[in-house]
């Protein structure tokens, strides 16, 4: 029995005004799931096989991500994404902070770190570094945003993850695919970020941020991260495939041992399952979603409003990626649901999987920061601000995204065409 279009887009837009009123993104998913089904002319019985097959196709993906999370763990409760983030703006010094600060983000985020935590550990540190510099609060915020989101694209986070279990490709393929958009993305955020060190208002608060003695060394703080990736980048060298769901925890093992924190091991699990369960849980409620839109008529009126329209339909890929996150304000929703409803059709347009997986990896990082998702607020709370100047970042947000979905649709243009 096959959903209706009008269905479909019924169910997705419930689920998005429930969220954006802020009720439980979880049960928002299910709820809109469910009225999609019953209003596109599916009995209730078929309308939950539906749901319950499209929770079923996330397994592969959930059961990725749990592992991810005690990389993420490791990195986090050790002190590894601290001193990561410290020597790099040691390095590059006050006069390079702006940089320094977006490459301490991207380079966390693109290890595995959740954009959340990211924002969060190099806030503070870059409102120590403003208050010394008299830049704004915005400029250091935007470049912990733009870092954060140049990371995003090129890590083993749920987001990649899924966009690569669903396209069913290399981990590793999809996050080498997207390096140049990811350097442009941190070069936009550097220049948009110098732009807004004299607007509004200034960091008026001293924090000093104390080195400190008890951090692991920067050799202990990236060794795991390290390991995690070429294991994950040997099937692109060899005929060794290392799955994220073995690389992932092995560099977490590699990090616990190099930083002397084995006794710990214990919590760092727990606490790598309490990171990751919010995210698992939200893939299960995108699952149900997805398993209605994939029995509508949903892709099949997208591409021909692509036709009527004269959009190449390979564009699909970075559209449906960006429309998605607009919809959930979150990567991994947006990467998920658009990689799970529209792999088939961007495949059928040319497109190989690595690149439909990183154009919809990209074009789902362009609305992860808007006001109904996790982001938005989690960044207000890293460099205190109130939200009518928060507000003033999104279009700045917007346009990094844009710019790094660019690229990557180029890139992966050029690429076809050879």
């Amino acid at each position: 029995m096959t959903i209706t279009t009008f269905g479909a887009i019924i169910g997705l837009s419930v689920s998005i005004i429930l969220i954006i009123k802020k009720f439980e993104p979880f049960y928002c998913l299910v709820f809109g799931a469910l009225v999609g089904g019953i209003v596109g002319g599916a009995d209730l019985v078929s309308t939950v096989e539906y749901m319950a097959n499209g929770a079923q196709s996330m397994a592969p993906a959930i059961l990725r991500v749990m592992t991810s999370g005690f990389l993420a763990a490791t990195l986090i409760k050790t002190g590894a994404v601290d001193r990561i983030s410290e020597e790099i703006i040691k390095i590059l010094g006050i006069k390079k902070s702006i940089l320094g600060i977006v490459l301490s983000a991207m380079v966390l985020s693109a290890v595995g770190v959740d954009l959340d935590v990211v924002v969060l550990t190099v806030g503070p540190i870059g409102m120590s570094i403003g208050h010394k510099l008299g830049y704004s609060k915005l400029a250091i915020l935007l470049a912990a945003l733009g870092g954060g989101k140049a990371g995003n694209i090129i890590s083993p986070n749920p987001n990649t993850l899924a966009a690569a279990t669903n396209f069913n490709v290399d981990l590793s393929s999809v996050m080498l695919a997207n390096i140049v958009p990811a350097i442009c993305g941190v070069l936009v955020t550097t220049v948009l970020a110098k732009t807004l060190i004299n607007k509004v208002s200034k960091i008026n608060i001293d924090i000093d941020i104390q080195e400190d003695e008890n951090l692991p060394s920067l050799f202990a703080s990236i060794i795991g991260p390290i390991v995690a990736i070429c294991l994950l980048f040997l099937g692109n060298v060899s005929s060794i495939v290392v799955d994220p769901l073995v690389a992932l925890p092995v560099g977490a093992i590699v990090c616990i041992i190099a930083t002397k924190n084995l006794v710990h091991t214990k919590e760092y699990l727990s606490y790598g399952v309490e990171k990751m369960q919010g995210v698992c849980i939200l893939l299960l409620g995108t699952g149900t979603l997805v398993g209605i839109i994939q029995m509508s008529n949903l892709q099949h009126s997208t591409i021909s409003l692509l036709d009527t329209l004269s959009i190449p339909q390979f564009l699909l890929a970075p559209i449906s990626g960006m429309v998605m996150s607009l919809a959930t304000a979150s990567t991994t929703g947006g990467a998920t649901i658009a990689s799970s409803t529209f792999s088939s059709a961007i495949l059928n347009s040319g497109l190989s999987g690595i690149a439909g997986a990183s154009m919809v990896n990209a074009g789902a990082c362009v609305f992860e920061h808007l006001p109904h998702g996790a982001l938005f607020h989690a960044s207000t709370k890293s460099v205190p601000m109130d939200l009518i100047e928060r507000f003033k970042l999104i279009h700045y947000e917007i346009a990094i995204g844009l710019v790094i979905v660019f690229v990557s649709t180029i890139m992966q243009f050029f690429m076809m065409s050879l």
